[in-house]
């Protein structure tokens, strides 16, 4: 499935929106791996324990939308927004939520 944060795909006509689509992730944060990526912040560097997380919320919110596409019929999502949020208690979790519109297209 193509995905874009532009409205339109180069090479590409829109013939139908189906409609807009969502994906969400919440995950929660490992005290341990909270605690050591502190102390690397601290000395400097990148949190390698964060970076993964981040990437994985990411990776289940993307499959979630491009699933609701496909239900649609549709074969792109375009117009897609990324954002990332911390909640819960102390904001332990991290969300990530994607939305876009899902479209079909021809060539």
């Amino acid at each position: 499935m193509q995905k874009s944060t532009t409205p339109t795909l180069e090479g590409h006509v829109i013939v139908e929106y189906c409609g807009v689509v969502t994906g969400e992730a919440i995950l929660g944060a490992n005290i341990f791996r909270d605690f050591f990526a502190g102390i690397r912040d601290i000395v400097g560097g990148r949190s390698g324990a964060y970076e993964k997380e981040l990437r994985k919320a990411r990776e289940i919110a993307f499959r979630e939308m491009e699933d609701e596409a496909a239900s649609f019929g549709a074969d792109a999502i375009v117009g897609i927004d990324i954002d990332y949020e911390t909640v819960g208690k102390d904001s332990s979790m991290l969300m990530v939520s994607v939305s876009g519109t899902a479209v079909k297209t021809r060539r």
